[in-house]
């Protein structure tokens, strides 16, 4: 009986290395011969890479929620809105443009209106928006107090321009409205 325990392991053994890639290899990498994640892809729910910034990122956390809506505003133009919250009474609402980067800078660049000279490479990576930790000093008043939008890392929740328009963000005055519906 022993023996046959031992082939009987053996065997399963080799039926679990079958179709695994080599350790070490491809680690991190999107298997792209799934059926689930060709599904995905297929319908929108995931993609490879956003050729395209349109769409929602958002995150909820313990101390409120950050969102950025981004819609087109002509031929490699797009417009933005983002809010970022800090805990109780204290966020950061501010909009602006954006534009695809320059090779070698990042994916694309944030221009914040009303601060002249505030711009940021950000890059999308694994479907998060990330802004760099250090933000120029001319961006130093986008954000009241002591609060910053530099490190600010927003999640992809959708790549629609009709997801876009209809995000609502809450305003000065507590009221919600959407910054990207025009």
């Amino acid at each position: 009986m022993r023996r046959a325990d031992g082939l009987l392991f053996g065997a399963l053994a080799l039926l679990a290395g079958c179709g695994s890639p080599p350790p070490g290899d491809g680690e991190g990498a999107i298997d792209t011969r799934n059926p689930l994640e060709r599904a995905a892809r297929e319908r929108g729910i995931v993609r490879a890479e956003a050729s395209e910034p349109a769409g929602v990122f958002e995150r909820a956390h313990d101390l409120g929620r950050d969102a950025m809506c981004v819609v087109p505003d002509g031929p490699g133009r797009w417009r933005f809105a983002l809010t970022a919250a800090f805990g109780p009474g204290l966020s950061c609402t501010t909009k602006g443009t954006l534009v695809r980067a320059a090779e070698g800078e990042g994916r694309w660049r944030l221009s914040f209106a009303g601060t002249p000279g505030c711009d940021v490479a950000v890059r999308e990576e694994d479907d998060e928006l990330a802004l760099p930790g250090r933000l120029p000093p001319q961006c130093a008043n986008l954000c009241p107090e002591r609060a910053s939008l530099a490190g600010l890392r927003l999640p992809r929740a959708s790549w629609s321009e009709e997801d876009a328009r209809r995000l609502q963000i809450a305003g000065k005055d507590g009221n919600r409205f959407r910054p990207c519906d025009r």
